[in-house]
């Protein structure tokens, strides 16, 4: 299906002063229309005199006006972004159906020669059975006893003639024997078939999360991909006090140990896994917290290549991955936004206040699913908690 094309005349919705189409546009009462940022600091230059005037037409406010955001062109800055990201996609979408289309003609074709072969094995072992049968019937018409008591395989050799009823004969199988083992091929391959069913399973959950929506842009949008987190106490280093979603860094340690604890690093890992696209927001504070997203497997966060953490020292903030530290320019907060793409690599840290701002952002390939987790390397009483998060939530 054509997506519907938004025209728009560019002029007509453009900012007079960055001359770039209105970000987060707002309206003055003479009705000229520019971007928040961009009047704000046209504003600010004229404070020394306190009487502001409009870029565009010139008419004076007295006091500093109170800017209000105009919602119809924000609509249009939206919908005009979301078709050129449709345009972007549209290549991507046709090679998605031609991969569709030729894993469905593959996939028949894979199945239709494991049905020829089981047919085939279910035909031999007809056959079998229907072979040793006919050479039983023949024995059984056998006129010579001695014969047929040397030919009948169920009996022992034999031996100097004895009587009759001291011939020991095997209880009365037949072909039990072969109905077990063709039942255990089958139960084999039904596990085989339920273990290889999950992998398809999770390959198309795969496709189906990259055709999902782009990147959410307001936080309504990144707050529809939030979810419940816990923390694992299983996972926490002793001197953390963990409480359901938030960690506490405690100057005495705790006596009980568990083999999934962290023992050379004050950290703590979620109960929950990490795949698909994901939201969560961390209230921290403190001197020192690390926030993380790492693989099962990961030992301190940002050290190795099966982590990715950003820390704060004195709200200083860095990124952290493979030991390599990259200092993060951005406003701190007291509350940090960690969005997830699983399947399209993606990882972005944003500072949350009164706004959301990119702080960092990562595109890799992630190769197992990711747990949220906390590191505390300086003060007791350093704590991180998840937000609870609503999608009515404001910032």
């Amino acid at each position: 299906m054509e997506p519907k094309r938004v025209k728009l005349d560019r002029d007509a919705f453009s900012c007079s002063i960055c001359l770039d189409l209105l970000s987060d546009p707002v309206t003055t009462s003479c009705e000229h229309s520019y971007c928040t940022d961009c009047i704000k600091s046209f504003w600010d230059k004229e404070d020394d005199e306190r009487i502001y005037s409009c870029p565009q037409c010139g008419q004076i406010f007295i006091p500093r006006p109170i800017l209000v955001k105009n919602t119809t062109l924000a609509d249009l800055q939206r919908l005009q972004e979301r078709e050129k990201e449709v345009t972007l996609f549209q290549p991507e979408m046709e090679a998605i159906n031609r991969s569709a289309d030729k894993a469905v003609e593959d996939s028949e074709k894979i199945f239709a020669e494991l049905i020829r072969l089981i047919e085939k094995r279910s035909a031999d072992v007809k056959e079998q059975i229907r072979s040793n049968d006919a050479e039983l019937t023949e024995l059984l018409h056998t006129e010579d006893h001695n014969q047929f008591l040397h030919n009948y395989p169920s009996l022992s050799p034999l031996s100097e003639p004895t009587d009759s009823s001291s011939i020991n004969i095997r209880p009365l199988r037949y072909f039990e024997d072969v109905t077990a083992a063709v039942s255990n091929v089958r139960e084999k391959l039904q596990d085989f078939l339920s273990e290889a069913w999950t992998n398809i399973s999770l390959a198309v959950t795969d496709v189906d999360v990259l055709l999902s929506q782009p990147e959410p842009q307001t936080r309504a949008e990144f707050l529809k991909c939030s979810h419940k987190i816990t923390l694992d106490p299983n996972t926490a280093h002793t001197q953390l006090s963990v409480q359901n979603r938030g960690a506490t860094f405690m100057k005495d340690q705790q006596s009980f140990s568990h083999p999934d604890r962290f023992t050379s690093c004050r950290q703590v890992l979620s109960t929950e896994s990490l795949t698909g696209r994901r939201y969560f927001e961390v209230q921290w504070s403190g001197i020192g917290v690390c926030v993380a997203v790492t693989y099962k497997d990961g030992s301190r966060f940002g050290n190795n290549d099966k982590s990715w953490s950003l820390s704060h020292l004195n709200r200083r903030l860095t990124f952290q991955h493979n030991n390599v530290h990259t200092s993060v320019s951005g406003p701190w907060s007291s509350r940090v936004g960690v969005y997830l793409d699983h399947s399209r690599g993606l990882l972005s840290f944003y500072s949350v206040s009164e706004t959301m701002t990119l702080l960092h952002r990562v595109q890799t390939t992630f190769t197992q699913p990711l747990y949220a987790g906390f590191r505390f390397d300086y003060s007791w009483g350093d704590s991180a908690t998840f937000c609870e998060l609503n999608l009515t939530d404001d910032v």
